[in-house]
This record gives C-alpha cells, sequence and structure tokens, in this order.
C-alpha cells in the first residue's frame, strides 16, 4: 500500500513537474538577464546609462515575477526526488556484530554461566 502512495504522489509530482517546465526555464533565463543588468548598471558611468538599465532592469524583474509559478515546479521536483528516494529506501538493515571487547566478553560469561 505504502508503494502505491509513492506512486500516485510521484505521478502527481510528475505531471506538475512537466507543465511547470516552461515557467521554470522562464524564470531563469529572466534571473540570468536581471542578474547581468545588475551588473552593468553598477559598471555605467552615466545618468542616462544607469537610467536606462534601471527600466530595462525593472522590465525584466517583472517578468520574472511573472514566473513566479515556477517556484511550484521546483517543490514538485522536490517531492518527486523525495518519492524516488523512499522507493529505493532498504528496510532491511543488517546488524553488524559488536566489536567492542566488553560486549563480546558479556555474551562470552552468560554463555559459560549457562
Amino acid at each position: 500500500m505504502k508503494k502505491f502512495g509513492l506512486l500516485i504522489a510521484g505521478g502527481i509530482a510528475g505531471i506538475v513537474l512537466l507543465t511547470m517546465i516552461g515557467p521554470m526555464i522562464g524564470f531563469a533565463v529572466s534571473l540570468v538577464i536581471l542578474y547581468f543588468i545588475f551588473k552593468q548598471f553598477l559598471k555605467a558611468e552615466t545618468k542616462k546609462g544607469k537610467i536606462g538599465l534601471g527600466i530595462l532592469g525593472v522590465i525584466v524583474l517583472l517578468a520574472s515575477i511573472h514566473n513566479i509559478p515556477a517556484v511550484i515546479g521546483v517543490v514538485a521536483a522536490y517531492v518527486l526526488y523525495l518519492v524516488y528516494k523512499k522507493w529505493n529506501e532498504n528496510k532491511y538493515v543488517v546488524a553488524k556484530e559488536e566489536s567492542d571487547p566488553f560486549v563480546n566478553f558479556e555474551k562470552q560469561w552468560n554463555d559459560l554461566k549457562n
């Protein structure tokens, strides 16, 4: 039953991720463009250059805000990762034999008493 729930959650997260690929790409591109505009804004020496880059930066910032639903796609990708991790999780852990001499001594002492 647990695998079925993971399958349903993974399917929903996969569908959401596929529908959000466009906004995610647009968000990433607009943030990269905004970064380069900001770097050029800091290097600009004239007021006209700063005003032009400021206006361009506001336009690109509005475009990146328009693509904010891409965060839902990032959350869906994270949920898909968690489902994948849970799906491949081992249920059984093999216990290693204790290498502590005192634990072994206690075991041997109990064996001698019996």
